[in-house]
């Protein structure tokens, strides 16, 4: 690892911060097949032949990023848990591989997955679909921890800060990274506060030393290099709380804001890819689908603008990672084929023919589709 210089983390974070070397961290991607998009702060997407996996490998797992990587030193570094709490607590890496952890199998995308897609274009990272990742992610429950320290009475919200920090447009001086949870969905959500990463030290590009996984909600939610929680009595107005990260719409000539919170319903098409030549007949169409609201209920395929059909769920219902699913395809003739899948939850929820547009082109869930040639 390749370290730059040494930034100074604005108000707020007790810790300072090196920078990973954005050319290395580049190639470190492109080695592992990843699509980037940006490079100085590190935005590439997970290669479609890795998103037929149960769990991605840590090395193609995509990378969301709004300011360069920091690198923190472990011995220096504590989890500081303040604000409306009974005992504050401040928390070394190796106290808290000592409390009581769990593993979750968690599907995590960006808000902006599929933004590429609408029409007019949106604002943002032009994602394709590759936005997205599932792994298993290991450490002790958010609401154990919160529940050490003790929320007082009153209590609205939870802010969790990163050490990540820099410029955005518009604003004149560096911020950090910082989202928030109510205290109930805080408690409530199932969230991890996660050391590890598919069975290993959580990696530097993915958060390390710890950082927070919320099961379901876009992963804007998942905090990485955490270094703070501070609970509090009022709404949290920071950036990326208020102004970015939140679907914006014009409804009857008012406009209407709402920050991004679950991932929406969806299917994803990852075998056959796109432009692919199979021998007519019957085909074998596979993927995997994914909700924030509840686990996968049905998935439906239909092939050549044929009728939709359900698809085959396999393995045992996806708590909180993507359900893989299979569709047999039979009688096919000839030629071009057009081959889409869409998904359905148990919360009742199902993929609409067209997302609603929105200006930052968030929750692009729309129904997938792939062109094979069949001969």
């Amino acid at each position: 690892m390749t370290i730059g210089k040494l930034t100074q983390m604005s108000s707020g974070s007790p810790t300072a911060a090196a920078e990973a070397d954005p050319e290395s961290e580049r190639l470190i991607a492109v080695q592992a097949g990843l699509a980037v998009h940006q490079t100085e702060a590190l935005n590439c997407e997970t290669p479609a032949a890795a998103l037929g996996e149960d769990v991605t490998p840590t090395a193609q797992f995509y990378r969301r990023n709004h300011f360069p990587l920091p690198v923190l030193d472990e011995a220096a570094w504590r989890l500081d848990v303040g604000g409306m709490v009974q005992q504050p607590l401040s928390l070394s890496l190796h106290e808290l591989t000592q409390l009581p952890a769990e593993t979750a199998v968690v599907t995590l995308e960006c808000a902006g997955n599929g933004r590429a897609l609408f029409r007019p274009s949106a604002t943002g990272v032009q994602w394709d679909l590759g936005a997205v990742s599932t792994a298993a992610w290991t450490g002790p429950r958010l609401a154990d921890v919160l529940d050490r320290a003790g929320i007082k009475r009153g209590a609205r919200e939870v802010i969790f800060g990163g050490a990540d920090c820099g410029m955005v447009e518009g604003l004149p001086r560096p911020i950090r990274f910082e989202r928030s949870l109510t205290v109930q969905d805080a408690v409530e959500s199932g969230a991890l506060l996660a050391y590890a990463m598919n069975g290993q030290p959580l990696p530097v590009r993915h958060g390390y030393p710890l950082r927070l996984v919320v099961p379901g909600w876009y992963a804007v939610a998942s905090v990485k290099w955490l270094t703070d929680i501070r609970v509090v009595a009022e709404r949290f107005g920071g950036f990326f709380q208020d102004q970015d990260y939140v679907y914006e719409w014009n409804r009857g000539g008012t406009d209407v804001r709402e920050p991004v919170s679950l991932q929406q319903v969806r299917a994803m098409i990852t075998r056959p890819s796109a432009g692919q030549e199979l021998s007519c007949g019957t085909v074998i169409v596979r993927g995997v689908a994914w909700s924030g609201a509840a686990p996968i209920s049905r998935v439906e395929v239909s092939v050549a603008d044929g009728p939709w059909q359900k698809a085959r769920l396999v393995g045992t219902p996806a708590a909180h990672g993507w359900q893989q699913w299979e569709f047999l395809a039979s009688g096919l003739r000839s030629g071009q084929a057009r081959i889409r899948a869409r998904a359905s939850d148990l919360a009742g929820r199902s993929q609409p023919e067209q997302p609603e547009w929105n200006r930052r082109g968030y929750a692009a869930n729309f129904i997938h589709e792939v062109e094979v040639l069949l001969g």
